[in-house]
């Protein structure tokens, strides 16, 4: 199994949204992957609460069997779609993939 985590800062002001605006999107859009993606085997997005300056607007899980299924949910229409308009209203984005034990 493998974990993909995501993290983004958003754009205060893209597109006419906040940033928290923004991270309740995402959060609407990548729910709503369960049960449309196949490869995805749980998947959490949460919105961060501390609004702190060294914070993330809002974070990703993912867990998918392989590097194969993570690059087939990456490519999936549905996915590709959010991560289009992702690369318009984040400011950053870091992520990390990792075997589970």
């Amino acid at each position: 199994m493998l974990k993909h985590i995501v993290m983004w800062r958003f754009k205060d002001g893209a597109e006419g949204q906040s940033a928290t605006q923004h991270a309740a999107w995402m959060k609407q859009q990548l729910d709503a992957l369960v049960g449309v993606v196949p490869e995805i085997r749980s998947l959490e997005c949460g919105i961060d609460v501390l609004r702190t300056p060294v914070s993330f607007d809002a974070v990703l899980t993912v867990v998918v069997d392989n590097i194969e299924a993570l690059s087939r949910y990456a490519n999936h229409p549905a996915h590709l779609k959010i991560a289009e308009r992702a690369k318009l209203i984040a400011d950053t984005r870091v992520a990390v993939d990792y075997t589970l034990d």
